[in-house]
């Protein structure tokens, strides 16, 4: 490998977007960030999200600002630069030119199963909270500006995780290593200070753990997102990498 690879990872919350985080940081070679626009997207939106202060305190508040520190030069030895993103800390109404200058990846999840584990941790939940509608207008933006982006489904990665990673790295044209299929339990000094909320399976596992049906309850109102989500949903999973 040669040069620097940079990776953008576009994820909705409640998806596998920790886990996969987890198999970047398990690399020798590579350095990852948690939700670098999380504390922007607060201060922005004035949203009242479990650790906020917190998240305020541990991060630019600044947009611009939070953007250019993903540019940091990497550490000796170190040559990928693995950023994992929440697709709804950007907006329309932002400059999100710079994400042009690196490696975009959408990772998408089905809006029932995202929705019905969003809730049981939050008490409500709109349809721009979980994240497919903004991925769907980034991947028009990419493919207005001739920017490829895959689009990786959690529910096909877990079934065939070495597959997927295979087919990401070569993409990125870097080496795959098995050691992004397992990793130690327990948090990491990258994890963001939100972690102890929402971090409580990644913590416990040592690997993707695979995918498997779930039964779903949907209150009528959470039933009205998913739907609201579905065709977002539906439009990025019909050009998902199929293995």
């Amino acid at each position: 490998m040669s040069g620097e690879v940079r990776v953008a990872m576009w994820s909705g919350p409640r998806n596998i977007s920790t886990a996969m985080m987890r198999a970047w940081e398990n690399r020798p070679d590579t350095v990852v960030v948690d939700e670098p626009l999380y504390a922007a997207y607060l201060a922005r939106t004035g949203l009242d999200h479990p650790a906020r202060e917190a998240v305020l305190a541990s991060q630019p508040t600044d947009h611009d600002e939070a953007v250019a520190r993903l540019s940091d030069p990497l550490p000796p030895g170190r040559r990928v630069h693995y950023a994992k993103h929440m697709s709804h800390h950007v907006s329309e109404a932002l400059d999100i030119s710079w994400t042009l200058r690196v490696r975009n990846v959408l990772l998408i999840r089905d809006p029932d199963e995202v929705v019905a584990s969003y809730v049981r941790s939050r008490e409500t939940c709109e349809p721009p909270d979980i994240g497919l509608l903004q991925q769907a207008w980034l991947a028009e933006y990419w493919d207005a500006h001739g920017a490829p982006a895959p689009v990786l489904d959690a529910r096909d990665v877990l079934r065939d995780p070495e597959a997927h990673l295979r087919w990401l790295c070569d993409w990125l044209g870097i080496p795959f290593t098995e050691r992004m299929l397992s990793w130690p339990p327990g948090p990491r000094d990258t994890d963001g200070v939100w972690a102890p909320h929402w971090y409580a399976a990644v913590w416990r596992s040592t690997g993707f753990q695979p995918w498997r049906p779930r039964e779903i309850s949907l209150s009528p109102h959470d039933a009205a997102v998913t739907a609201a989500c579905r065709p977002a949903y539906e439009a990025l999973r019909a050009r998902r990498v199929r293995l």
